[in-house]
């Protein structure tokens, strides 16, 4: 894939996620919004049954959203990385080992879905 976070990326990428038949199988329930940020853009998810319905960029401040998922741009570059450093190669080990990795807003809800999300996130790679 491209340049994270290039339209052609997120292009790729929603094809990538939406195709996908794990996440075909696991998403049944995984129907939410969440924002990925870096420290200059933030992306609005818009997720249905474990397909990406929309991908809004920089959206308004108001643009309800469950949780979030922020980090600078190099932290994002390195987890996406085809050989990934230590604690930068899974999502759960970046929340846990990553100080610059933050997750916003309800982290309940992010875990209640913690299997799909798992996997969205894996599928950035």
């Amino acid at each position: 894939m491209t340049n994270f976070p290039e339209n052609k990326w997120l292009d790729e990428f929603t094809k990538k996620v939406n195709s996908d038949l794990e996440m075909n199988i696991i998403g049944e329930f995984f129907s939410i919004r969440f924002t990925i940020a870096t420290e200059i853009e933030r992306f609005l998810f818009t997720i249905k049954e474990g397909k990406i319905q929309s991908i809004e960029r920089e959206p308004n401040f108001d643009a309800r959203s469950s949780f979030g998922l922020r980090a600078p741009l190099v932290v994002w570059k390195k987890f996406i990385s085809s050989e990934p450093e230590p604690f930068y190669h899974d999502f759960f080990a970046m929340l846990m080992r990553v100080p610059e990795f933050v997750m916003d807003g309800d982290s309940m809800i992010a875990m209640q879905n913690a299997r799909a999300l798992h996997r969205f996130m894996n599928l950035m790679k």
